[in-house]
């Protein structure tokens, strides 16, 4: 049995599992208008200053569908999610459907909320953070707090769901932290089909309009 970890004050650490519902963090902090450091959000809920152990660190993420309009932007987000894999995240995604224009979904609640009961069983962890504010993990959170596990949401207030708030034993307000990132670039905004819709038209080229000869018709 490996033997846990202690703090510089001989104090043993508690074991953390954090689980993250991509979509959700960063819709929170893009609206906050920044853009997401993965690494300082990794430290700032188990990094070594926490005095706690981090086990595992799962991102959930839906991917762009397997269409052509789509294509770019789900290469871009296969490219972070490797990014993500190589940074030491666990990382879980799903492949998304087309929605309303300019959006797709990809819901992947119930494939987190499996894995958390699945993995806390497996992992045995004091502390389960999950980085989200819907409110459909409400139940999940009670649910692992019966197995004798500590959990914690981390999210901001104007994104977090009463009935998930109550649920939890302690809330982690992410707005702090997210005061510290970058500032998002203009052209980062907007849903990426629409983004490619617009770089589309931008490089349109332009034709000059046919003048009529003898007052024909300027039409082919």
């Amino acid at each position: 049995m490996p033997v846990r970890k202690r703090d510089p004050e001989g104090r043993q650490r508690s074991k953390v599992l954090v689980l993250v519902d991509e979509s959700n963090v960063g819709s929170s902090v893009r609206t906050a208008g920044r853009g997401l450091d993965w690494l300082k959000l990794r430290d700032f809920l188990a990094g070594p200053n926490t005095g706690r152990e981090l086990i595992e660190m799962v991102v959930y993420a839906g991917l762009p569908p397997a269409i052509p309009l789509w294509q770019e932007e789900r290469d871009k987000k296969n490219k972070f999610m490797h990014w993500l894999r190589s940074n030491g995240f666990m990382v879980v995604t799903k492949d998304g459907s087309p929605a309303e224009e300019g959006h797709y979904k990809a819901n992947v609640d119930v494939m987190m909320a499996i894995d958390a009961i699945e993995l806390s069983i497996e992992m045995r962890p004091d502390v389960v953070i999950l980085v989200t504010g819907d409110a459909d993990f409400a139940y999940l959170a009670t649910k692992l707090r019966r197995h004798g596990i500590r959990v914690e949401v981390a999210s901001v207030a104007a994104n977090l769901g009463n009935t998930l708030r109550s649920a939890a034993n302690d809330v982690i307000d992410l707005a702090p932290l997210f005061r510290t990132f970058e500032l998002m670039k203009t052209q980062d905004a907007g849903p990426p089909a629409q983004r490619a819709r617009q770089q589309q038209r931008r490089t349109r080229p332009r034709f000059r309009a046919v003048q009529p000869r003898d007052g024909g018709d300027a039409r082919a």
